[in-house]
């Protein structure tokens, strides 16, 4: 399952077909994802340098893009960043990329963000993406990881319904569904993390998160990048 899963986005949920996704989003689920980014832009100063890794069509870099310096977006589908370059602004810089291994050099970046539950989604080893987020951010810079918090798993599962309902995701397996995990019949499975397993993830790097809860929707894990001779 796990080659299956890793294509899934890139394959089938990419450029207009990713953004319908979030076409039908309910307000509560939109109201989630404007809180998701407005947590992201709290730490971000004008002139900063910001990377999102897992960018998809820019739906979060154009609002980035208003409040830093520049903005970088990477992701593994060739067509969602071809629609984040149409919509996209005169500080966008795009590029075809897997987020565990970047050719980034290292301390390139003041804040790098992986929001929406992409540590999960991107079904990659959890601890090199934390290794690599942290290595091309600089010391002292912040490193933003979120997943869905446990009291927005009603809407969660309804938006996966409705995703279901078009056509964009498999049917939902019901039976298979619970406990913050999706599963859908064409074999798609979406986890979460929660603040214990942030914790623990993040001191197997031998890091300090800070884990913040917002809009009772999200779970943050928030972590200033430690110089580089601690990464090693």
């Amino acid at each position: 399952m796990g080659n299956a899963a890793r294509g899934y986005y890139p394959e089938r949920l990419a450029a207009e077909r990713l953004q319908k996704v979030y076409e039908i989003a309910s307000p509560r689920v939109r109201r989630y994802l404007d809180a998701e980014i407005d947590f992201v832009i709290e730490s971000i100063q004008p002139g900063d340098k910001v990377l999102e890794l897992g960018c998809g069509y820019g739906r979060v870099l154009v609002r980035l893009a208003a409040a830093a310096g520049r903005v970088f977006g990477i992701d593994t589908s060739l067509a969602s960043l071809q629609l984040a370059d149409r919509i996209g602004a005169h500080n966008f810089h795009l590029a075809l990329m897997n987020a565990v291994q970047t050719s980034f050099k290292s301390n390139c970046f003041d804040v790098t963000v992986c929001i929406q539950n992409g540590i999960s989604a991107f079904k990659v080893d959890r601890r090199s993406l934390l290794l690599e987020a942290a290595r091309i951010t600089r010391a002292g810079g912040k490193v933003l990881f979120s997943s869905y918090a446990a009291n927005f798993w009603p809407h969660r599962l309804d938006w996966f319904r409705a995703q279901a309902a078009c056509g964009l995701v498999g049917e939902i397996d019901e039976a298979a569904t619970g406990d913050g995990v999706i599963v859908c019949k064409d074999g798609f499975r979406a986890t979460t993390i929660g603040p214990e397993e942030f914790r623990s993830l993040a001191a197997a790097v031998d890091m300090a998160p800070a884990i913040t809860i917002v809009d009772d929707s999200s779970v943050f894990c928030d972590i200033t990048a430690p110089d580089r001779d601690e990464t090693q």
